[in-house]
């Protein structure tokens, strides 16, 4: 790599797996150079999966270039500029990576902040519409994720630019809307007495939470590929393989549930920010159960909300297909936020 040239460092951190990239900086756009993906688990701390990647880029037979800008999106809070990762043993400070990487241009974000900056700059064709009664508007927006667990940020819209806003609104109250739910929660509360979040609901495990208290309930008896899953089977995702794949009515109703269950909170959040721009369905669960989401439940959730549903009718809903939007985010955060705003000091 020449010397001359603008480079980011850019990456997702996961309990699972972390990504990192280098993009350059051509004029407004970004082209990626290199990307690497590191099993977080293997590494004692962050600084080391930097060292890993360099390593990895030089082996390729690139040279290491001077990074001018650096951002990372990391699945747990950011406060005051570090972060005590949710599933690692790792304090990511923003100071520490200034030293190491050798500048001042760091910047640290949550990973749902790093994924609602991503879902500005992927193409239409990435997405899938939920409602097209959605009208386009240059306001606020929002970004709620189910996966390994439940992810909520906030773009808002300052009348020029979008600001993530990172949140922990995944860890709020689970409410009941429907008769069903009401006996939901109720059991629920069995199993988590101390508090009973949507995060319980709307993630991996939850899936197979919800199908666990169908089955109890009596909804429908247990499909054989259920009673006779293998130890260490991921039990969730044999739910929706049931569902899609069979036809069962105990998983397909779990899968409905589900999301009836999603889209009340996904309207949920869309109230608290008046994301008259959209909400946009990021996370790893949406685009594996696409004919479900698509359905009428996820919307018919997200709009029952009383005297608001009118507005919320009018607010574009989309799927975001692409699984790398925290990278994306994360670089051209960097880009747009660090890159200009510091060289204009």
């Amino acid at each position: 790599m020449h010397s001359n040239k603008t480079v980011i460092l850019a990456g997702d951190i996961g309990g699972t797996k972390t990504n990192l990239a280098l993009f350059e900086v051509l004029e407004e756009q970004l082209n990626l150079e290199v990307q690497y993906q590191f099993p977080s688990q293997d590494f004692e701390s962050f600084s080391a999966v930097i060292d890993a990647f360099e390593e990895k880029v030089i082996k390729g037979g690139r040279e290491m270039p001077q990074i001018e800008a650096a951002c990372f999106g990391i699945a747990g809070p950011v406060i005051e500029e570090r972060c005590r990762t949710t599933n690692l043993p790792w304090e990511i400070v923003t100071a520490d990576l200034q030293k190491h990487l050798k500048t001042k241009k760091v910047r640290l974000l949550n990973d749902l902040e790093s994924t609602a900056y991503g879902m500005l700059y992927l193409p239409e064709e990435e997405f899938v519409d939920l409602n097209p009664k959605g009208r386009p508007m240059n306001a606020n927006r929002a970004v709620i994720a189910a996966g390994t667990g439940l992810g909520e940020a906030i773009l808002y819209y300052d009348g020029k630019d979008y600001q993530p806003i990172a949140s922990e609104g995944g860890h709020s109250d689970f409410a009941s809307v429907t008769a069903q739910q009401d006996e939901l929660l109720k059991w629920m509360r069995n199993r988590y007495p101390q508090h009973v979040s949507y995060e319980r609901i709307l993630s991996g495990p939850g899936i197979y939470t919800l199908y666990e208290f169908l089955a109890q309930s009596g909804f429908a008896p247990q499909p054989q590929s259920m009673l006779e899953i293998a130890d260490g089977e991921d039990r969730s995702a044999m739910v929706s393989h049931c569902a899609l794949q069979e036809g069962d009515p105990l998983c397909l109703e779990t899968l409905r549930l589900f999301a009836e269950i999603y889209g009340a909170e996904a309207g949920n959040l869309a109230l608290k920010s008046i994301s008259l721009g959209g909400v946009y369905i990021g996370g790893g669960i949406a685009p594996k159960i696409l004919p479900i989401i698509t359905n009428r439940y996820f919307m018919q959730g997200f709009k029952a909300k009383g005297r608001f549903e009118e507005m919320l009718s009018g607010m574009q809903v989309k799927v975001a297909l692409n699984q790398e939007t925290a990278l994306t985010g994360a670089a051209h955060f960097a880009k747009d936020k660090l890159l200009l705003k510091l060289n204009k000091k």
